[in-house]
């Protein structure tokens, strides 16, 4: 059985492409998950699971999982879904797993990440997630998308489907730290432009790095393209996205409507 800390966008699709035998621990017990803080209930699940995996980020300085629960993980199967944002800015430059971590904006991040390898888990760095309902394709057709005019700012993205496969793929792997991440890093404002291309819409308007939000700042401060080679390596992964205009083409594929000559003649009777 797995058992997954955290049912938020990514960590849904894992349980569900894992299959029934998968228990949800979320913090107030939703759609009847166990809830976070009932300490019976989740101990008697994680001694019956052969496998957890936790998607939770850290609360302030702390892990909450290995804060908890963390004298109970040992004797199985354990993952860790963290952020290649514990590298912190790499001035552009190529990173793999073997580079330095916990010198970026995220302390707490990257040393939850070291923790949870300490215990021997797969731990996934993963940089920007998109997919179906949250990808640029999303922002700009909302008018949330915007550029911001820094073409050597660098980064690198991953479909979600692509994270479930890299999953899937490490639980007969080795333990260590695995990037999962696309062929092509790039600057944001290629995505969003070619997001609105997609749409037949006019590329979102440029802005001003100062005038954004202190988070939005933060994210701009760092650069670098993520190396995926030891998860395609290891883990016999690769991703079926393995650039973003395959990942938003498909995407918008999913969302456009049938042209009226492809879409079935409607039933005589049935007209609504």
């Amino acid at each position: 059985m797995l058992l997954v800390f955290g049912l938020g966008y990514t960590a849904r699709r894992i349980a569900a492409a894992w299959g029934p035998a998968t228990c949800g621990i979320t913090r107030d017990g939703r759609d009847g998950t166990l809830r976070f803080d009932d300490d019976a209930a989740v101990r008697a699940g994680i001694a019956t699971a052969t496998h957890v995996l936790s998607s939770v980020p850290p609360d302030g300085e702390i892990d909450p999982v290995l804060a908890r629960y963390g004298d109970a993980l040992g004797g199985r199967w354990l993952g860790y879904l963290s952020s290649t944002g514990v590298y912190g800015d790499a001035a552009g430059a190529w990173v793999d797993e073997a580079a330095p971590t916990g010198s970026g904006r995220r302390p707490a991040r990257a040393a939850a990440d070291a923790a949870w390898l300490a215990r021997g888990a797969r731990v996934l760095r993963l940089p920007g997630i998109y997919g179906p309902g949250r990808s640029p394709l999303d922002r700009v057709a909302e008018g949330r998308a915007h550029r911001v005019g820094l073409p050597d700012q660098v980064f690198s993205r991953v479909h979600v489907d692509d994270i479930v496969a890299g999953v899937l793929a490490a639980v007969d792997a080795p333990a260590g730290a695995y990037n999962l991440a696309d062929d092509r890093p790039c600057p944001q404002d290629e995505v969003v432009a070619f997001a609105a291309r997609l749409l037949g819409l006019p590329p979102p308007p440029l802005v001003d790095v100062a005038t954004l939000s202190p988070m939005a700042r933060g994210f701009y401060a760092e650069n670098r393209r993520i190396a995926n080679g030891r998860a395609k390596r290891v883990l016999g992964w690769s991703p079926a996205y393995p650039d973003y205009r395959l990942g938003l083409r498909a995407l918008n594929a999913m969302t456009s409507p049938t042209p009226a000559s492809a879409a079935p003649a409607a039933a005589s009777g049935d007209q609504r």
